[in-house]
């Protein structure tokens, strides 16, 4: 199969040269960690441990409370200090903090699961459930719920994600080079759990040696194609992959489900694949530390509940003072103005820019030049929705399909003007959203 491709797109700098051949680091362990009980999309979990409890590596110490949910696991052994609110990215969660005894006594819990031959699709959604399996691509949406389409969106392909399209990240990449069997594996769990027979692992072109080493790895499965997709951003996104691997339209307002195709990142694939080999639920995830700031970036395996000013250290601390720090990719990723936060099952990079890479563009008056709609990967169309979002013209907004709109922010990269369109179109989604779960 050649390159794949969608329409639209654009074409940002890669600035992967500083991480991309350098091997996963398992992280110093942390003395103390925090562990929030919410790590992915849905409701958030209930605490199972309370003060002065002792835990252990792979204990379960937050519950389901509803089915868009995800279980949260210890990621030490140790002794729970409190079960307190602490502030997170973007606000504040309820967080279990657990003094680490050093000793990573695993729980009795932990153990192989068996092979996937052996493994009927009810235990291995049941397994990927109870082992808190989110979407490690940075939405955290619970693998499980993703997994258990309704019987009227019959499913045939599945397709993994290995594009890692975003700028400065490099942790698929290296996941790939180092994990490849874990990768193909959790496919395989994935692909049986759904009982589809197709299954596309996606990996853009400028990860050549990518490219081969799954290609080597999933050989033996002829179910199983490695394809190679043209670099371009952003060539990771669902609605796009799907395109690319299978030609097909997701339709506006709907859900891969709808084009018969379920989509995951390669890590959640792997964090699959391991689950079952080892037992280990999902307590740790490789993390791309770079940035202009940043005295030595390297690629690392952390703990959840790692605070990221420990992180940081452990990558030689700031040459220079930070101008913005990201966690993510620097596209899709969000802005932080702390570090005294912990880390989760989603923190795939943390980025920190110095003040030239920080420096924001002098805004201008739009010029109607149409490029924003030329490559917009959705066919929606950015400066109108941007001006009906700048007049709180919502319902007009959502006529034009705001809501189809994958917040990529290919828009505001190309805009000649420089003009922030993505910011406003993204108010403009979560004032529609909210005003829909009111029942306006």
């Amino acid at each position: 199969m050649g390159l794949l491709s969608f329409r639209g797109g654009i074409h940002p700098p890669h600035a992967k040269k500083s991480t991309e051949e350098l091997a996963i680091i398992k992280a110093v362990e942390p003395s103390v960690v925090a562990i929030p009980l919410r790590q992915h999309i849905g409701a958030p979990c209930e605490a199972l441990v309370q003060k002065g409890d002792t835990v252990k590596v792979g204990q379960k110490i937050g519950e389901t409370t509803s089915f868009v949910c995800a279980p949260v696991h210890s990621s030490v052994s140790g002794t729970v200090k409190e079960v307190v609110s602490k502030p997170t990215l973007g606000g504040a969660d309820l967080c279990v903090v657990i003094e680490n005894d050093g000793l990573n006594t695993p729980h009795e819990s932990v153990k192989p699961k068996g092979d996937i031959e052996s493994l009927s699709k009810e235990e291995i959604l049941s397994i990927i459930k109870d082992a808190g399996i989110v979407g490690m691509g940075g939405a955290g949406f619970p693998t499980h719920v993703k997994l258990s389409p309704p019987p009227e969106k019959p499913i045939d392909v599945v397709i993994l994600n290995g594009a890692e399209c975003e700028p400065y990240l490099t942790a698929d990449h290296r996941l790939m080079l180092e994990t490849p069997e874990d990768v193909v594996e959790g496919l395989r769990a994935i692909m049986k759990s759904l009982g589809v027979t197709r299954g596309y692992i996606g990996i853009e072109d400028n990860k050549p040696n990518a490219i081969k080493i799954m290609t080597e790895a999933a050989r033996a499965y002829g179910d199983i194609e490695v394809v190679g997709l043209h670099t371009k951003y952003p060539q990771g996104a669902e609605k796009q992959l799907i395109y690319a691997c299978t030609q097909r339209e997701v339709p506006s307002g709907g859900l891969p489900m709808d084009a018969g195709a379920v989509v995951n990142n390669v890590a959640t694939a792997a964090a699959v694949g391991k689950v079952i080999k080892t037992g280990m639920p999902l307590i740790e995830r490789v993390c791309t530390i770079t940035g202009g700031a940043i005295a030595e970036p390297k690629n690392l395996m952390i703990k959840t509940g790692t605070y990221l000013n420990e992180i940081v250290e452990q990558c030689g601390g700031f040459k220079v003072a930070p101008g913005k720090i990201i966690l993510g990719g620097p596209m899709m990723g969000l802005a932080t103005d702390r570090l005294d936060i912990p880390s989760t099952k989603t923190t795939s990079g943390i980025l920190c820019f110095d003040e030239s890479e920080a420096k924001l563009p002098e805004e201008a008056n739009c010029i109607k030049c149409g490029k924003c709609v030329e490559i917009c990967p959705a066919f929606v169309q950015p400066a109108m929705l941007s001006a009906y979002a700048l007049k709180d013209m919502y319902e007009q907004a959502e006529a034009n399909h705001i809501l189809d709109c994958i917040e990529c922010g290919s828009c505001s990269f190309v805009c000649p003007a420089k003009r922030p369109l993505l910011h406003s179109i993204r108010v403009a989604k979560r004032e529609i959203l909210a005003q829909r779960r009111k029942g306006k």
